[in-house]
């Protein structure tokens, strides 16, 4: 009987994608897949391995609790083995061995190859750029660089990521036309920061140029950018985005923050105006673009009128979508080295709640403008007798939904059928997340 494999991950996207290559290995090695989620005390799964995510407070929280409930699993005999890798384990791997001795091996964030080994098996490299899908067969992730040249006072990533490395455009490529063969049909782009891709590797910014190879491969009909920085944005992306109907007119653009003295605490290597300029010209150069943003408020020399600067500033921006974080000091960092933690964390969660309470309404009459509008979408789900669906202005994960009742009754069967197809849509209601649609008859 073959090994029973549970892979479990944790974090980011960019997480996920190193996952998923793992699983492709595991796979080729003819190990049995135990679907993540699967309850241990009755899938039969001999091995647990877990992808950790090192990046905050929260995320560490959630690693280490995972760990601990494998060694539970483990000590009433449901598992045999547990191997732990990624982000978590990469920075604290030592403190990890001395605290849980009852996992079986920690292993880095790039040492993938050694978990195979530790599996009982040798890595692949002829399947080096091939995936074992997590997502929905119709979307998948793709990361096009490691790691992060900025130090942003805030961000343990380079600690525990290095430096940045872009993988080979040709390697992308490559990717990607397996995973369209594959059933893929949106590309979702990630990396720590995307807009830094080929510096290393080809002394220039080329992910405009890698926009439009990726664009040509065939089956692909959506790719979205997501994680970019603002500092030296380049520019060219607009262009390809505004008249490359594949490139979805959608953006994550992590701004942090509008306050000159906070953006210089934060080591951003951009100012306010600079940041507003740049948001005009998003929305000049590319008509109809989706903003998604994430802010952090209570970092060290965030003040009143630096907070309400930035309730100003979201307010006259009108980002589509909007993340916020309170700010966690993190060991290591250039902030926990050189700023004093300030802001209490009544105050962090009070201003939280404000500027998340201004962006629903920002959020909600965003959606309510879509009410009559035809949308083109992509099936992703049916759950509870409901499509739920993406337009080019959805990210999935992070943003809301497009819910469908069906015209007609579906058995399982026909609707799976429509899950990963495209369809047209009329929007007929609309709250600050969802979207409510019907299907338009052809």
């Amino acid at each position: 009987m073959a090994i029973r494999v549970q892979l479990i991950t944790l974090g980011c996207s960019k997480n996920r994608v190193d996952s998923e290559h793992l699983l492709r290995q595991i796979f080729a090695g003819g190990l049995e897949i135990s679907p993540e989620g699967e309850d241990l005390s009755l899938a039969k799964v001999d091995t647990v391995v877990i992808n950790t995510c090192g990046f905050i407070k929260d995320a560490k929280e959630e690693s280490i609790e995972t760990i601990l409930n494998a060694c539970e699993a483990k000590k009433r005999g449901y598992i045999r083995k547990i191997y732990v890798f990624g982000c978590l384990s990469q920075r604290y791997r030592l403190e990890l061995e001395k605290q849980i001795p009852e996992v079986d091996g920690f292993f880095g964030a790039f040492d993938a190859r050694s978990v195979m080994t530790a599996l009982g098996h040798t890595w692949n490299e002829e399947l080096n750029n091939r995936r074992y899908l997590t997502t929905p067969a119709h979307y998948a992730y793709l990361k096009i660089s490691e790691g992060c040249d900025r130090i942003c006072s805030y961000c343990s990533i380079p600690l525990i990521r290095g430096s940045h490395t872009s993988v080979p455009e040709k390697d992308l490529a490559d990717e990607a036309k397996h995973l369209a063969e594959s059933g893929v049909k949106e590309l979702i782009v990630v990396a720590q920061d995307t807009t830094y891709y080929g510096i290393d590797l080809y002394k220039e910014r080329r992910l405009a140029s890698l926009l439009e190879t990726l664009s040509k491969v065939d089956g692909i009909e959506w790719i979205r950018l997501l994680y970019s920085y603002p500092a030296s944005f380049p520019e060219s992306v607009l262009d390809v985005m505004a008249s490359n109907p594949k490139i979805c007119k959608y953006l994550d653009i992590p701004l942090q923050h509008i306050s000159d003295k906070v953006l210089s605490n934060m080591r951003r290597n951009v100012d306010g105006r600079t940041t507003r300029e740049l948001v005009r010209k998003f929305r000049e150069r590319v008509p109809g673009i989706v903003l998604r943003t994430t802010m952090i408020v209570g970092h060290p020399g965030e003040t009143k009128t630096a907070f309400n600067e930035l309730l100003d500033f979201v307010s006259e921006a009108k980002f589509e979508r909007l993340g916020a974080f309170t700010y966690s000091q993190e060991e290591g960092t250039w902030g926990a080295q050189n700023l004093k933690d300030n802001v209490r964390e009544k105050e962090k969660q009070e201003r939280y709640l404000r500027l998340m309470e201004l962006q629903s309404g920002i959020s909600l009459n965003y959606n309510m403008s879509k009410i009559g509008k035809s949308e083109r979408v992509l099936i992703d789900s049916f759950t509870d007798g409901l499509f739920t669906a993406r337009s080019m202005s959805e990210s999935p994960e992070v943003d809301g939904e497009i819910l469908i009742a069906p015209d007609r009754l579906h058995s399982k069967a026909s609707a799976n059928k429509i899950i990963g197809t495209f369809a047209n849509v009329t929007i007929e209601n609309a709250d600050e997340y969802d979207l409510i649609a019907k299907f338009l008859k052809n």
